[in-house]
């Protein structure tokens, strides 16, 4: 396939077919880490299954995609980036066929590890080849495509679990992305090309154990940090993730000097017998890297933790159906689709910084929307423009940020600049998540223990009453079924103490997100200084 040379920069022959089979491999990624939420008391309800199975349910795809982006990602640099879609979106089928007919939830979490690790083949190599094909602002352009085209999907993924739910069964929400699957996995066998600018270089897989090791203990130490009685599970992991950290670190490292001292002494034989970093250490210092990186981080976790949190607002409080609650989202998809373009343009205009912080500005106003808007008897106009404020900050953010880390590589680690991309939506997904749930959980409870001691007959409300209380809206709302006779208190005082949790939780992401801008303000270089190291870049790496 030969690339056509444009004004705007270089792109492959069929490139409109070729971004189009990239964007749909990467929506069966972005539409599977969404559809599960709306499906989990449906899940929970069929297995009788505990609030840790269901967490892990939930968390299962991300997990399993997070832990094998940075490996597989090198694996496609090394032996084709074409065979890893491949060979992902046919590992797809079956995990989405296993999940849909799971006969016990822990078979259910199992496929839904698989499926990440499909993914994991797939979705950093989708980024890695539009890198390799395209140059230019024409990549700029393609990247936007891919960027706000799968926030977009991510975003469309409670709207298709809801209407799904309406009619059918629990697993109907997996089964939906099969074909999607087969149609990428058709297309990528036609249209892909193969082998572009990839590397020769052995693989580091003692590297790519320790970053499984580290992504998965630190991805599931941030879960179950949440949990009640999980804090014990949740430190030892946060330590083996600190111990696989500094051992990857170190690892690296080493390579790093090894490789070095090889070029300098043409020890030929044995620098092809040595295997590069799998994570470039200096590269990723690269300040159009790191804090690209981080930037990416907040932005996609403001993103999915916006959703986390509005999903449960809008049925507990505003007792939204599960199809009304997906339909809500709607603005906020819409946005990016119609954003991502135009942040393309104003990143060649007026560089990467300027875009991420109009971005985190448009995050922020969303943010403070739902903060101060969102309330009992909140109408849907208010509801909307939180989600469509958050889907004008996405779409402008998530161009840059994908854009800086894959110009700041070299095109034979492309894989690298892919896998970190993708690493900013699941660890930024993870990372607010937990973060904004744990404080929603802590203010709920705060607030119906307040109102139990302060209630006339508090007396009568025994412990173990108190505990289902407080332990969640809908433990509160199946108690007030048990009690008809006080069933119009019990759920008034659970959306009073659900409001005053997710006060908590907007406010710590709107946090994150200055804490996020100022990095940029401070650490980003701007557009000239960002053009003049992007240019040094390349050239060292030449």
């Amino acid at each position: 396939m030969v690339a056509e040379a444009t004004k705007g920069g270089s792109a492959p022959a069929r490139q409109g077919a070729v971004l189009a089979t990239l964007i749909l491999a990467a929506a069966v990624a972005n539409l599977n880490l969404a559809v599960a939420n709306v499906a989990l008391p449906s899940i929970g309800e069929a297995f009788n299954a505990s609030q840790t199975s269901l967490d892990l349910v939930a968390v299962g795809y991300s997990l399993g995609l997070a832990t094998s982006v940075l490996w597989l990602g090198a694996l496609g640099d090394r032996y084709g980036r074409k065979m890893m879609i491949v060979i992902g979106m046919g590992l797809s089928i079956p995990a989405s066929l296993l999940a849909g007919f799971a006969p016990t939830v822990d078979v259910l979490f199992v496929a839904r590890v698989l499926g990440g690790l499909a993914a994991g083949m797939a979705f950093p190599t989708t980024l890695a080849l539009i890198t390799a094909l395209w140059s230019g602002p024409a990549r700029t352009r393609s990247i936007a495509l891919w960027s706000g085209i799968g926030g977009a999907t991510a975003a469309l993924g409670p709207l298709l679990s809801g209407a799904l739910l309406e009619g059918f069964d629990w697993g109907s929400v997996f089964i939906a992305t099969l074909p999607l699957a087969l149609l990428a996995l058709l297309m990528a066998i036609r249209i892909i090309p193969s082998h572009v600018n990839e590397n020769s270089d052995p693989v580091d897989n003692l590297g790519g154990i320790l970053s499984v090791l580290l992504v998965g203990a630190l991805v599931l130490a941030i879960n179950f940090f949440s949990m009640p009685g999980k804090s014990t599970l949740a430190i030892g992991l946060g330590i083996v993730a600190a111990a696989a950290i500094a051992a990857f670190a170190i690892r690296q490292r080493r390579l790093g000097r090894a490789q070095s001292v090889g070029a300098e002494t043409a020890a030929e034989g044995s620098a092809k017998d040595r295997p590069e970093p799998l994570y470039n250490l200096e590269v990723a210092a690269r300040p159009t890297f790191w804090v690209a990186a981080c930037a990416g981080i907040i932005v996609f976790g403001s993103l999915m933790a916006a959703m986390f949190v509005g999903q449960q607002f809008m049925q507990n409080v505003l007792s939204y159906s599960t199809l009304g609650a997906g339909a809500a989202i709607l603005p906020g998809a819409l946005m990016m689709v119609l954003v991502a373009p135009r942040s393309a343009r104003i990143v060649e205009a007026r560089g990467a910084r300027f875009t991420l912080l109009l971005g985190y500005f448009f995050c922020l106003l969303g943010y403070l929307a739902m903060l101060l808007l969102w309330d009992q008897g909140t109408p849907y106009w208010q509801v909307g423009l939180g989600y469509a404020s958050v889907g004008i900050g996405v779409g402008f953010a998530g161009t840059p940020a994908s854009h800086s880390l894959t110009g700041s590589v070299p095109l034979k680690r492309a894989g690298m600049a892919s896998a970190t991309a993708d690493l900013q939506r699941d660890l930024g997904a993870a990372i607010m998540q937990s973060i904004l749930g744990s404080l929603l959980s802590a203010g709920y409870a705060s607030s119906v223990g307040s109102q139990i001691s302060n209630a006339p007959n508090s007396a009568k409300i025994n412990d173990d009453l108190t505990t289902a209380l407080e332990t969640s809206f809908s433990s509160a709302a199946a108690t007030a079924e048990r009690y008809p006779k006080y069933e119009s208190e019990i759920i008034a005082g659970a959306k009073t103490a659900f409001l005053q949790g997710d006060e908590w939780a907007w406010t710590a992401g709107i946090t994150a997100i200055v804490i996020g801008a100022a990095l940029v303000f401070f650490c980003f270089p701007k557009r000239e200084r960002e053009r003049e190291l992007l240019e040094a870049y390349a050239a060292a790496d030449a």
